[in-house]
């Protein structure tokens, strides 16, 4: 007879069950290269037999994180457990876990038979234990015609079946994969991603995948870990992390994206794009400023104008073999893409609606730039290790330690570093419909958010100014 747990125990209980489900814990793991934070605090449970998938864009931590799990690099801070062992110490190949690189990492004098045993022989396993797990794993990634072949003579696809045969030969426990599969074409890696997902099922073994291509994180995983800046962002099934996104980079980095600043009027209406909507979120408040999401695919395009919630003017409309994509200028000036089975063509009319469940609402991360800073005089104000002119102010005195507020809009930049007060380089843009929110990574690692109309690219050097009446001092506790 099973036993129940009490009411009073039942918090207790599934928290031990959980606990005993769960095959690795990354907790507070932190990493540094030089001044510069990769992984800031890292905490994340992967149960037994998933399917995991870290996504984000180059330079998130994502592979530095896989590396340390593997043992190949050291955190600074923070453990690794797997199975209930503390392996943070542990070397790489006294883990239980193997590795598939990007680049196969074969070796070019074995053939390929001789490459998927080279691990069983070192750790002395029979000759006949030998001969029968190579050719189960051969079978299983289709190369079983393969195994006297020399690996040089395969194609990019082969070599990569080879490379995870080698590491699937070994029976992890955990399965490690970075980027198996960037180097191949489209359909070999279209091909290569079924493969791996029946792989997976057949094993049922603990899969962790990193990648930076989110339809192929959304194809593959049970569960996605979106990472950005050192940090996770999110976590959550495919259907999860695409639907009901928790900020704007998610919700950006993630498909196709609408995202829009907002202002929750109250629970269940919000206004965006000039017009109020019905909508299924509450609990951000009255009169709060937040983003708006709304998918492509799931804004409703008609010729009728009469009846819609918003009118609009199509400035392109482009096929994308399945649906149309189109761009359209609505009444209130905000560009919105779409994307349906009719052709609007362009110039034409529209009338737009947007169902209430089709909208996400998502708190706003910051409404302005938020800085450490020490007053110097009584018209200026020290923060990146730069003296700004600020309006004069009597309240603060100096050396006093404050905050500096600076709106988003209010930060300038401009074509040559050299004449900002500040220099950097555009990290990150995002597109809000009437204009352009970007983040500027300082030449010190520092973070400036900006609002503008004007056109930049990733990677642009900037230099940054900003006008004394623009900064706000504030005390400390406020």
């Amino acid at each position: 007879m099973e036993i129940q747990p009490d009411s009073g125990s039942k918090e207790h209980f599934w928290k031990i069950k959980e606990m005993k489900e769960n095959i690795i814990e990354i907790n507070n793991i932190t990493k540094h290269f030089g001044d510069k934070c990769i992984l800031d605090n890292v905490s994340l449970n992967v149960k037994k037999g998933e399917f995991v998938t870290i996504l984000g864009p180059s330079g998130c931590g994502k592979t530095t994180l896989l590396r340390i799990l593997a043992g190949f690099g050291n955190a600074d801070s923070g453990e690794i457990i797997i199975n209930g062992e503390n392996i943070t110490d542990v070397p790489p190949h006294k883990r239980p876990v193997n590795t598939v690189f990007q680049r196969y990492a074969l070796f070019p004098h074995l053939d390929v038979y001789e490459n998927i045993a080279f691990g069983l022989k070192l750790r002395n396993v029979p000759v006949d234990e030998i001969d029968k797990r190579v050719r189960k794993v051969l079978k299983m990634v289709s190369m079983n015609d393969y195994e006297d072949r020399d690996v040089e003579s395969l194609s990019g696809g082969q070599q990569q079946r080879v490379a995870i045969a080698r590491a699937i030969v070994n029976q992890p426990q955990v399965l490690l994969l970075d980027e198996p599969l960037a180097a191949l074409d489209l359909k070999m890696r279209k091909d290569m991603q079924i493969e791996l997902k029946e792989m997976h099922k057949q094993l049922g073994i603990t899969f962790i995948y990193v990648t930076h291509d989110q339809e192929e994180a959304l194809t593959l995983s049970d569960t996605i870990v979106v990472m950005n800046e050192g940090k996770i962002q999110q976590i959550g099934t495919p259907t999860d992390i695409y639907n009901e996104p928790q900020n704007s980079f998610v919700a950006d980095f993630i498909g196709e994206s609408n995202i829009l600043n907002g202002r929750m009027v109250k629970d269940k209406l919000v206004q965006f794009a000039g017009h109020e909507f019905e909508c299924v979120d509450e609990g951000f408040g009255e009169d709060v400023e937040v983003d708006v999401v709304v998918r492509p695919e799931d804004i409703y395009i008609m010729n009728r104008l009469e009846g819609a919630q918003l009118t609009a003017k199509v400035k392109t409309c482009t096929f994308k073999g399945v649906h149309y994509e189109m761009l359209v200028d609505t009444d209130t000036n905000h560009e919105l893409m779409i994307q349906d089975y009719n052709a609007f063509e362009p110039e034409s009319e529209v009338g737009l609606i947007i169902r209430p469940a089709d909208i996400q609402v998502m708190k706003k991360e910051r409404v302005c730039n938020t800085f450490e800073a020490e007053i110097v005089s009584e018209d200026k104000v020290r923060f990146f290790d730069e003296e700004f002119h600020c309006e004069p102010q009597t309240t603060y005195a100096p050396g006093e330690k404050v905050k500096v507020e600076v709106k988003f809009d209010k930060v300038e930049l401009i074509d040559h570093p050299d004449d900002g007060m500040l220099s950097g380089t555009v990290y990150f843009l995002l597109y809000k419909g009437d204009h352009y929110h970007l983040t500027i990574l300082t030449d010190d690692g520092d973070h400036i958010w900006v609002d503008t109309n004007d056109i930049w690219d990733k990677g642009d050097l900037v230099g940054i100014n900003i006008a004394p009446k623009d900064i706000k001092i504030i005390k400390c506790n406020d």
